[in-house]
Formats: C-alpha cells, structure tokens, sequence
C-alpha cells in the first residue's frame, strides 16, 4: 500500500511516527507526501491541549473525505487523541478505519494487511501503554543534519494541569547505551544536530533510581560526527550543580534550555503541584546564567490558571520583565479532561484567560525584539537549514535556536549555501523574532571578535 502519515504535536510524537514507519516501509509498504495519492493515510495525533485536540480532528476530517473519489482508502488514528479519545473517534467519525493506541504502534502493518481485505471491519487495536518501544530502527523524517533522540516517554511530576500521565503513562527511561547507539547510527546517517527529547529529560534515570542525565551526556559528547548536542525541557527543581556541571564541560551541548516553569508565583505553583517554589525557580535560572552567561533560556507559562488573582498574574508580568527569557511562550489555562485542575473551583472565562495570555505575549515580544539587537553587530556560528524560495535569503540557526520552534538567521549570499553546513554570518539587522546578516570571511570574522 502507499501510505501518508500525518505527524502532529511534539517531536516525541515525531519520532514515534519515525519508527513506525520503518516498519511499514520493512513490510513492504511506500510512503507518499501526498494524501491525495496514499491508500492509507495514518493521522498521528496530538492530544494536549484544546488546540491540538481541534487540529488533530480537522486533519482526520480531511483525510476522512479523501473517501469520496476514493472509497477504498483507510484512514488510521493513532497517537495521542486515540490513546484518550477512542470511543468518541469511533462514535463521531464511523468513517475511520482503525483506531489504535500508542501501545498498538508496532501491530500498524498488521493492522493495515487485515484493512486491505475484502469486506475488512473497522478495527480497535488497543494495548498497555507501556507496550510502546522506547527505541527501535526508525527512519529520519526531519532535514538530514539534524534529529530528535528520544530518551525516555511519560512523566511522573503529576502536575495537576496536564494530562500526559493519563495519555503516556509513568516514566520509562530508555537504557543508556541504546540511546547511545541510536546517536551513533544517527551521526553516522549525517546528523550534525541531535535534539534530545523526552518529557522531562532531566528526570533520565529516576525510574532506574539514579538520574542519569549527566551520565548521558557525557556519552553523546563522545559521538563522532555530532556537532551540536541540544537538551529541549529541563524542569527547574532538577537543575542541579551536576547538570550544570556537565552542560559546561561537554563542549557539543549547546548553550540553550528550555525551561517550562509556567509560572513564578509560589501559590500558584503549589497548586499546580509542581516541585519547586519561585526560589527554586529563581535560583536555576541565576546558577544557569552565571555559569554560561551566554546560555539562552526558553520557558512556557501558563496564565488564568484556576484561582490566579490579578494580583498573582501582575506578579507573573513584572517577573517576565526582570527575567527577560531569550525565548518564551504563553498559553491560556486549557482545563484538560481527567485532571485535577479541570475540576478545581475559581476557572476563569475564556476571555479572561487569553487577554492574560495576551498580555504576557505582548511583553515578550518587545523583549525579544531588545534583546536580537543586541546582537547586531556580531558574528554567529550558524547551520543552514535551507533557503526561502519567495526571499531567496537562505534559513539558518545559531546555537540560540531550537529547530521548528525559534526564529531564523535569515542570510543574503550570491554563493549557495548548503543545508547542515555551518557559516560565520554577521549580524547587520534584526526584528521581533529574526536576524538578517551575511557570510563573513575569516578575516573579517576575526576583527569582529
């Protein structure tokens, strides 16, 4: 069969995808782009939050209705939203063919064979959570110089707002030496940058009864052919000495973190039940600057969280201020079924919740704006992702930035660039979330420093 998947959400979620699709491809199925063309498409969900359970459903709505000049074609669930929605997908959307959890990943062209016969019932495949592998052979669906490492799936921090416990299940770190072996593999298929992923990455190792993150690390470091080493999510109680320690004297781990502390006030956090208060918070953040003064730090937060006084929320915007984060998004309180923030007493209205959010953005904005340009002026060790075909200027990233998530250094040359190549670009303009500069001899490079 030729198959389409639909990779939505988080790159944990990608890599999942990742390796599933090796197995369909080792069964002797092919792959398409295009959904228009596939015998069956497999829409890999996001469950997490409200706007992602809506964007989930319209692309399988979308594939759904490919059915009528193609009859024939089955259309698969996957994913997070079937992991905690199956029932309703089956009641509301007869028109899938399969819907298949997490744990069921591996039995997809198994799945697919019985779909294809004559007369095939739609299907349910539903297995333990804990059923899904933590590695496996995958293929590499990101551009070639860069890939996600997964090393490790669910989450035991039980914060009360979110619902990946229930979804993913508790913490299983993958071992050590497969996730060694995988970046291996990985550097040697041309990687240059490996994104290490995880729901907390800083928790690597707890379910063993050891963190291990450190350890890991210091393993990847060694990986010929990795340039770059870049760790997405670090929770704030766990940014021990020793993390920062081995951030510090593994030279390929880059300067950037990403902290998701969603808010800075000590009641609120409480009743988030997250681990730290806003010292823990503030403590990270000055140990992890004062360490790397050039480190560039990334947070989520959450505003209109259930019982937030307008009081707590000017709190979480003059804290913005002071801290001035690199990087920083913020979303509105979604209240997510099954948890215990969904049912705690003092919900805001919708409006509310987005105008907090709102405000929040707003401050960053000026804030990111400030802060690239100061960096006009400099010159940036860059890799190239590519080039924009309207500008023709070409897309690249320094250290600073998170690949599909961060902003660009956008670079003019008359000489082509080559994507997963690294250049000396300076800076000579920036905007809101940008950069714009040139390629720089070394000549020139050198005076600038």
């Amino acid at each position: 069969m030729k198959i389409a998947i639909i990779s939505l959400g988080c790159p944990k979620n990608q890599v999942d995808a990742d390796v599933f699709c090796h197995s369909l491809i080792k069964a002797g199925h092919t792959t398409t782009a295009d959904p228009a063309e596939a015998d069956a498409i497999i829409v890999n969900t996001c469950g997490f939050i409200e706007s992602a359970k809506t964007e989930a459903i319209e692309n399988i709505l979308d594939a759904c209705a490919l059915k009528e000049k193609k009859p024939c074609l089955k259309v698969v669930v996957t994913g997070c939203l079937a992991e905690r929605y199956r029932a309703e997908i089956r009641k509301e959307m007869p028109e899938v063919d399969a819907v298949v959890s997490i744990g069921c990943n591996a039995a997809l062209p198994a799945i697919l064979e019985r779909l294809a016969s004559p007369g095939a019932a739609p299907e349910e495949d539903f297995g333990p959570k804990t059923d899904l592998a933590l590695g496996g052979k995958r293929v590499i669906s990101t551009p070639a110089h860069y890939a996600y490492l997964k090393i490790a799936e669910g989450c035991n921090n039980r914060c009360h707002y979110c619902a990946i416990p229930l979804i993913r299940g508790p913490l299983r770190s993958r071992p050590l030496a497969d996730c060694v072996a995988e970046a291996r593999w990985l550097a040697g298929e041309g990687v240059k940058e490996l994104v290490v992923v995880a729901q907390d990455p800083t928790a690597y190792g707890e379910d063993w009864g050891k963190n291990s993150i450190c350890e890991l690390l210091d393993e990847l470091n060694a990986v010929e052919g990795l340039r770059w080493i870049r760790i997405l999510y670090a929770y704030p109680e766990r940014i021990t000495d020793e993390f920062i320690a081995a951030m510090v004297r593994n030279k390929k781990v880059v300067r950037y973190l990403d902290l998701p502390i969603q808010h800075c006030n000590s009641r609120i956090l409480k009743a988030m039940n997250r681990r730290g208060d806003r010292e823990v918070v503030e403590s990270a953040i000055r140990r992890l600057r004062a360490a790397m003064p050039d480190i560039t730090l990334r947070t989520t937060l959450i505003a209109g969280f259930p019982g937030e006084t307008e009081a707590e929320f000017e709190e979480l915007c003059e804290f913005v201020k002071q801290t001035r984060f690199e990087r920083l998004g913020c979303f509105a309180f979604s209240p997510e079924e099954g948890t215990v923030a969904a049912r705690m007493e003092g919900q805001l209205p919708e409006e509310e919740k987005q105008r907090r959010a709102d405000i929040i953005m707003d401050l960053q904005a000026r804030i990111s704006a400030e802060l690239l340009e100061q960096k006009v002026g400099t010159v940036q060790t860059v890799i190239c992702d590519g080039v924009d075909e309207d500008s023709g200027l070409y897309l690249c990233r320094s250290a600073a930035d998170a690949p599909e998530i961060d902003g660009n250094i956008c670079v003019a040359s008359e000489t082509p660039l080559y994507p997963g190549e690294f250049y000396r670009v300076k800076i000579d303009e920036s905007d809101m979330y940008d950069l714009f500069g040139y390629v720089v001899e070394e000549d020139e490079d050198e005076s600038a420093q």
